[in-house]
């Protein structure tokens, strides 16, 4: 009886030992496939480290990323996918700090009161798209720099200047970056939208991305290039805050700007499908709202331009959820926007 416990025993501690052994080696196997797959994504994307140990430092970051996109696209549980993009080595701390950059203003600072002169519009269509238009130009991408700002006001100035010319033109970001910098808008550490409008009117206008291009970088005000100005704008209204269908009815008539909470993890590795959350009302990022629409199973939604480029969500843009039961709106959409005037 004794020797047949011992074999027993023994028979149950190779099947522990043989498990333990199984886990351990799949776990060796997982290791190097993940490290496989970081090597591939950092020529992807071009990345390359200091050196080894910031490099172990981004695997690590990239894993846990990759585990989070996977386990959320599996559970599917919400109307939208993630993906492995550009930012899979960032935390989301990081990522705040290098590719945001909207300034909310102080409590303190005193609103500019503007009119709205779609207030009184009652019809709107069904749907909006103003790239169908001509009226967008391609997705941008903003780099390591805080200026989403810029690219926001410029963005929705492009239209008016399509408008009055006939002519869609890429205006210059940098510029903005470079010489409005007097008021609120600091370049790559941020600004405002609106700041950026009253510096265009000002300025007698603004110039052209060709003639003064993009560097992700703050830079000295080149006033040589900043003499050739194209595009001009009379001024600017704010939609009245705090209401959907008031931005409804400017989005109708022109992109517009906006300012929203693009904080956590799924807003970096949105892919595809209508964004629903989780958000806040922290607003740190401005985005053009260039369209509206509703999907197949009634789903309302904006589309929102970005300034990531067009590895990020789906080519560079975002639907997001429209007509929340929060008066703000997803991501606090409709408490901050604007527009210029022609």
């Amino acid at each position: 009886m004794v020797s047949i416990c011992k074999r027993q025993c023994f028979f149950a501690f190779i099947l522990i030992l043989g498990t333990w052994a199984y886990e351990v080696a799949s776990r060796e196997l997982q290791e190097p496939s993940m490290s496989a797959r970081h090597e591939q994504w950092m020529a992807t994307y071009g990345k390359v480290y200091a050196d080894a140990a910031d490099k172990e430092r981004r695997f690590e970051i990239f894993k846990d990323n990759v585990e989070y996109i996977e386990s959320f696209n599996t559970a599917g549980k919400k109307p939208y996918k993630l993906s492995v993009n550009k930012f899979a080595d960032l935390t989301n701390e990081e990522l705040k700090v290098a590719r945001k950059g909207y300034r909310r203003p102080l409590q303190t600072r005193p609103m500019k009161v503007t009119s709205f002169k779609y207030e009184n519009v009652t019809a709107v269509p069904a749907t909006m798209d103003w790239r169908k238009k001509g009226a967008v130009t391609p997705i941008k991408d903003q780099g390591q720099c805080g200026s989403c700002w810029a690219f926001s006001t410029v963005a929705a100035t492009e239209r008016i200047n399509q408008l009055t010319t006939g002519k869609l033109v890429s205006l210059s970001e940098q510029e903005l970056v470079d010489c409005d910098t007097q008021g609120e808008d600091q370049g790559c550490e941020g600004g405002l939208m609106e700041d950026g409008f009253d510096f265009i009117i000002k300025n007698h206008g603004i110039t052209t991305d060709a003639n003064y291009p993009y560097q992700a970088a703050d830079g000295t005000c080149n006033s040589k290039k900043e003499a050739s100005r194209i595009a001009k704008i009379t001024g600017y209204e704010s939609v009245p805050a705090n209401s959907e269908a008031a931005l409804l009815k400017a989005v109708a008539n022109q992109p517009t700007s906006v300012s929203i909470d693009a904080g956590g993890s799924d807003f970096q590795f949105y892919s595809s499908g209508v964004f629903t959350g989780p958000c806040g009302t922290e607003l740190d990022h401005g985005v053009t709202a260039v369209g509206y629409g509703e999907t197949s199973d009634g789903t309302k939604y904006w589309l929102v331009k970005n300034s990531w480029g067009t590895s990020w969500g789906e080519e560079g843009y975002i639907r997001m959820q429209r007509d929340t039961e929060a008066e703000e709106g997803l991501f606090g959409i409709a408490m901050d926007s604007s527009h210029p005037t022609a």
